[in-house]
């Protein structure tokens, strides 16, 4: 993975109570401290910028700032988490200081700084609009999962990044050759990101309910970056545990990782 470390970025972490298959998700207590804490503090680990949370109610917002962190209070009535970010970053640096967003899901409480950093780093050329993560599929139930995105992307055999053709909850592309699992963290350069707020929802990314169809549709560049493993995502009750399962804090700082035994 390339390790370069590029312009300063604003890190931005959507956060909001209403999920609908684990309610309160972000203050889900894993290991004794909030999900949402354990996000904040990946991405602070990182150090490619300031870190918000962008939360949709007051009680995020305490728990951050109870925590350490910087949470901006934002519309709870956004129709998407990119809307959420584009409200704190134009709260936040009204004046454009920053021009490279990383959009990084709140419930990816594993995410290595190293990922985020890489996230940024595919930024680099300036054809690229969009940039983003995938891990290659290696459990045979994720290949047809419908809740595991599989990433569509040019990549030639022993590539460490590509460009994304598409993205889909189905197995594809047929015939032989791996499968990429997308992964739920995104840089933008800032102009993408204001753009990609306001354009309408596409055709395809209703059908698949995948909002980054919406930047494909609109001929916008995604770059995509492979990495080894996919961090664990809690969305349900039984990801949850799972997490609880194969995590462990670290004494030293906290943070989580993965036991030898997680899949």
């Amino acid at each position: 993975m390339n390790q370069r470390v590029t312009d300063p970025a604003l890190v931005v972490i959507p956060a909001r109570m209403a999920s609908v298959r684990l309610p309160n998700k972000p203050l889900a207590d894993v290991h004794g401290q909030p999900m949402i804490v354990h996000v904040w503090r990946r991405a602070k680990e990182a150090d490619v910028g300031p870190v918000l949370v962008a939360a949709a109610e007051q009680t995020i917002v305490d728990v951050v700032e109870g925590a350490g962190g910087q949470s901006i209070l934002t519309d709870p009535n956004h129709p998407s988490g990119s809307d959420r970010v584009w409200e704190a970053v134009e709260t936040y640096d009204p004046d454009g200081r920053y021009k490279k967003i990383i959009n990084l899901q709140g419930d990816l409480p594993t995410m290595h700084a190293e990922q985020i950093r890489f996230v940024l780093d595919l930024l680099q050329p300036g054809s690229v609009d969009i940039s983003t993560l995938a891990a290659e599929i290696t459990e045979a139930y994720e290949r047809e999962e419908p809740s595991v995105v599989k990433a569509v992307v040019s990549m030639p055999p022993g590539a460490r990044q590509g460009r994304g053709l598409y993205f889909t909850r189905v197995a594809a592309p047929s015939g032989k050759g791996p499968l990429y699992h997308h992964i739920g963290i995104y840089g933008y350069r800032r102009a993408a990101l204001e753009r990609f707020v306001k354009l309408p929802p596409g055709h395809l990314e209703q059908r698949e309910r995948l909002e980054q169809l919406r930047a494909l549709e609109a001929g916008m560049v995604i770059e995509v970056g492979l990495v080894d493993r996919v961090p664990f995502g809690v969305d349900t009750p039984a990801d949850l545990e799972r997490c609880l399962l194969y995590t462990s804090p670290s004494p030293r700082d906290g943070l989580l990782s993965r036991m030898p035994s997680s899949a």
